[in-house]
């Protein structure tokens, strides 16, 4: 096991955090605040309820991911959707080599992302973090055997104390390593970036808020600059606030949310318009999720957003 320690310094608006420490095992990197929990990334396979089909079982994830007070911001495996997995990316409906291939419904064994290797874990005294390599692969059979890696992909995962707020910053850049394209149909989710809030918030404690002051009614297929989620964990309100990047292909990017009560969002860059990945070809993908514990004003959500668009 290795660990790696970090404090923070009062520097450019950065508050003082105290020490960090990163700790990498076989089957996990975790990032904590001092004895507080920030976030785990996991390497190792996590296997789903024994009630699921063993297919949902994966690896290359965040789960749980915590406020600065320690609030448990995200859920995994729900019985609706036991592939949810706290905040992850993955392509749903593509197509390569003529044959239809999915990432992210794993019952379907037509494919996956999974983690393959750590690149590096940074001690940087401002903003700890992660460096890991990931594979989508598709199964040439479509049962979930004879798998050949379509997209490798570079996953950064970095956090920073910013005014009371932590700022986790999610960036990866796609690599098709194929000699044919990943085409990639417009359809009404995947790609981007997916989360899924703790279970237990629902259409009475929790709600939706855009950047467009849209809300769980009206913010389903919508662009936004940023959306904000807030619901109750252990340790009082809380919210998740995710950031699209202006450079990002299709920015401001659509949305996908649900109105039954349950919180879920994907950024989705392919809702509208086809797009495809030509083989050789790396395209990148930048969110930043501004992690917060009690009320947010869209004030300092629309201040956070333009300092990220201007860096």
């Amino acid at each position: 096991m290795k660990t790696f320690f970090l404090t923070f310094i009062a520097l450019g608006g950065f508050a003082v955090a105290g020490q960090f420490t990163v700790t990498e095992s076989d089957t996990e990197i975790v990032i904590k605040n001092g004895p507080t929990p920030v976030l785990t990334y996991h390497k190792g396979d996590v296997l789903p309820p024994p009630e699921a089909d063993p297919a949902y079982i994966r690896s290359g994830f965040i789960h749980p991911l915590h406020t600065p007070m320690g609030g448990v911001v995200t859920g995994i495996h729900p019985d609706d959707h036991y592939h949810h997995l706290g905040l992850w990316h993955a392509w749903v409906k593509g197509e390569h080599e003529g044959k239809p291939v999915d990432f992210w419904n794993l019952a379907d064994k037509t494919g996956r992302v999974r983690f393959s290797k750590v690149i590096s874990v940074s001690n940087d005294t401002a903003k700890p973090g992660l460096v890991v390599e990931q594979e989508a692969v598709r199964y040439r059979d479509g049962k979930g055997g004879d798998p050949v890696v379509v997209l490798r992909e570079e996953l950064s995962v970095t956090v920073q104390e910013v005014d009371g707020a932590y700022e986790l910053d999610y960036d990866y850049a796609q690599t098709n390593v194929t000699e044919q394209p990943l085409v990639l149909p417009a359809y009404r989710y995947g790609g981007g970036l997916a989360y899924r809030a703790p279970l237990d918030w629902n259409k009475v404690n929790s709600d939706y808020r855009t950047s467009e002051g849209k809300t769980r009614e009206d913010s389903h297929l919508t662009r936004a600059r940023w959306i904000e989620m807030h619901g109750p964990t252990s340790q009082g309100k809380a919210s998740v606030t995710v950031l699209c990047h202006p450079k990002n292909h299709d920015a401001p990017q659509r949305l996908r949310t649900w109105d039954n009560g349950k919180v879920f969002l994907n950024y989705v860059p392919i809702q509208e318009t086809d797009w495809e990945i030509p083989a050789g070809k790396t395209v990148t993908h930048r969110y930043r999720m501004v992690l917060a514990d009690g009320e947010t004003t869209a004030e300092d959500l629309n201040n956070r957003w333009k300092r990220y668009a201007e860096e």
